[in-house]
């Protein structure tokens, strides 16, 4: 960064002492158009491999829990098992008992079995949303019109 930073204090100096002709310099302009972009290309390439392989990864799963997130509620549909779908809308504070989270606590839960590949496909039906397992260090976003999707495959029985 010093010398980076030396170069252009120089540089910038030495153009108000010596002034001199313009000259064009077709060729360098060439340069400084196509060395970039093939930087950006060779860059590109394996980022798009590495998206479609991480697409290809989420395929393999034994439950499908489609996740939409509402203002104010969440709904949870299994594609896998017809007509299991509900809402989940988060406890007031006079519904809360002794213990429980506030903010975290909903009165449907979404549950799933343990040892199986669940994936979870996490969209929004109107803004952006975080849908979140704080025990289990997860979190996605949930936007409207993209489908984020997550496996995962809970080890042992609990509330997450």
């Amino acid at each position: 960064l010093s010398f980076v930073s030396t170069m252009f204090i120089y540089l910038l100096l030495s153009s108000f002492y010596f002034k001199s002709k313009k000259v064009e310099y077709q060729f360098g302009e060439l340069l400084c158009s196509v060395f970039p972009t093939l930087i950006l290309v060779m860059q590109m390439v394996p980022s798009l491999s590495l998206l479609y392989y991480y697409g290809l990864m989420n395929l393999d799963s034994s439950l499908t829990v489609k996740v939409t997130g509402h203002q104010w509620y969440w709904s949870y549909e299994f594609s896998d098992i017809p007509g299991l779908e509900f809402d989940s809308y988060m406890k007031s504070l006079d519904q809360l008992e002794l213990g429980e989270p506030r903010l975290l606590e909903v009165d449907n839960r979404c549950v799933v079995p343990c040892d199986v590949n669940v994936r979870f496909c996490i969209t929004s039906g109107d803004v952006i949303h975080s849908w979140a397992l704080p025990s289990m260090s997860i979190k996605l976003d949930a936007m409207s019109g993209i489908l984020s999707t997550l496996s995962y495959s809970f080890p042992v029985v609990g509330v997450f």
